[in-house]
């Protein structure tokens, strides 16, 4: 999660609690065993889909749902994609999981359609308390966010997948959404964070995966 979006002194507090609950344990789940990937048991809702916006590039509306940003708030992924057809697909919808969840900070809504085609059970909640965080706090968020060091894993019957990335928050900064002001800190161990999302496809297998679980390891020194 950034730290770096969030409200500073009080409001930064207030939100804490929120955010940490809506995270995973330190721990990376590392198994050799590609049948049991920890939390790979929640099952996907049928996704569903927005309106179709005029004007959208095409490649800002994959599965028809509308990831279109800001100018000013650029996610990168900065990761090759897998030869597993289920893993690739896993690892293109965890980074639009991304992409929702800060076009839902920009909307000030966490029921954008994006939000809700990518997300499900444990991932949709925190997405919508990622969202809802910086939306009661009056903030958005600003610059780069580089998503590296990428790997995946998939269950042998291929209905769910491990994505695990670090990111690099240390060019993307919190943004006020009434003043435009944007709140710049020093560089630090904060800025790295690891992800590993379990990414679960959907029950008619058709359509995109959803993510159904988080878990965010912050002060990452291995992203570093």
């Amino acid at each position: 999660m950034n730290r770096r979006t969030m409200p500073v002194t009080a409001a930064l507090a207030a939100t804490a609690a929120l955010l940490l609950t809506a995270c995973g344990s330190g721990d990376d789940g590392k198994s050799k065993d590609n049948d049991k990937i920890a939390g790979a048991d929640q099952g996907a809702d049928k996704p569903k889909k927005s309106p179709d916006a005029s004007g959208a590039p095409v490649d800002d509306k994959p599965d028809g749902v509308d990831l279109t940003l800001p100018k000013d708030m650029d996610l990168v992924f900065d990761w090759d994609k897998p030869k597993n057809k289920n893993e690739a697909a896993a690892m293109d919808d965890a980074a639009n999981f991304f992409r929702a969840i800060y076009r839902g900070v920009d909307k000030r809504t966490a029921k954008d359609p994006a939000v809700i085609t990518y997300a499900t059970g444990e991932g949709l909640r925190y997405a919508k308390t990622q969202i809802d965080g910086r939306v009661d706090g009056g903030w958005t968020a600003t610059g780069t966010r580089r998503h590296y060091q990428a790997t995946t894993r998939s269950t042998a019957n291929g209905n769910s997948a491990e994505v695990t990335s670090c990111v690099d928050s240390s060019k993307f900064y919190g943004k006020e959404v009434k003043t435009g002001k944007i709140q710049k800190t020093k560089p630090s161990i904060s800025d790295f964070d690891h992800f590993r999302i379990i990414m679960v496809k959907p029950p008619t297998g058709k359509g995109p995966w959803q993510a159904s679980k988080v878990f965010v390891e912050t002060k990452a020194e291995k992203c570093q």
